[in-house]
């Protein structure tokens, strides 16, 4: 069973997101809140693996809220989806950065809804259509701080490691990285899990970010 908590400070939204998903087998609504601050009370107090979470909310919005999520170790298996009506580049790389492992605007069509709430459950990360390569640019150029720093951040990787965070970085699947470097797909898994531990990656769009702050990958490469 997939729980998940809503965060949004209209109620008409929330009820619509409910009845969405409460008519999918295998998801519970277990919490709603209309401030970040109750967000965290709800996530605090029940067994939360997903939460949709809106941006714009009083008491705490949805950044401060998801940045607290990932501050806390005992929240580590909560994973944000960020779902909103701002579709802005400044908006998709802080909730990247504060710790969502989606992102999602609210005209996405129902079916989408429930995949992205399925696909970070089990751990993965997922954009909306059209976000990924904004985000990546932009996370690439102008967010970029002490490269450097990034760069020491990969120390402790192998070779191999580097090189498939690169695919990583140029968003290729385990499947497509399996083939790229003539390794089995078990392989490609197995490496792509070992990265995520050593950089302490939450999720799949943290190596992307990684990769391309670390400068592994930069916009335009090939």
């Amino acid at each position: 069973m997939i729980r998940v908590a809503l965060a949004d400070d209209q109620l008409l939204v929330r009820a619509g997101f409910r009845a969405l998903l409460e008519a999918e087998e295998g998801i519970e609504v277990v919490g709603e809140a209309s401030t970040g601050a109750e967000l965290l009370e709800v996530v605090r107090r029940h067994p939360v693996d997903v939460v949709l979470m809106d941006i714009r909310m009083p008491d705490g919005d949805g950044l401060w809220a998801t940045e607290q999520i990932a501050a806390d170790p005992a929240l580590a298996g909560v994973h944000v989806v960020i779902v909103t009506t701002f579709e802005l580049d400044e908006y998709v790389a802080r909730a990247v950065r504060a710790g969502a492992s989606g992102f999602l605007v609210k005209d996405t069509e129902p079916v989408d809804l429930i995949r992205a709430v399925r696909v970070v459950a089990s751990g993965d990360a997922l954009l909306s259509p059209g976000v990924t390569k904004r985000l990546l640019e932009r996370m690439a150029t102008g967010l970029r701080d002490a490269p450097d720093a990034q760069r020491e951040r990969l120390a402790g990787l192998t070779e191999r490691e580097r090189e498939v965070l690169r695919l990583v970085g140029l968003g290729l699947t385990n499947d497509e990285i399996a083939a790229e470097l003539v390794l089995s797909p078990l392989t490609a898994k197995t490496h792509v899990s070992r990265i995520m531990a050593k950089l302490h990656a939450r999720d799949r769009v943290h190596l992307v970010v990684t990769a391309y702050e670390s400068g592994l990958v930069a916009p335009g490469w090939q």
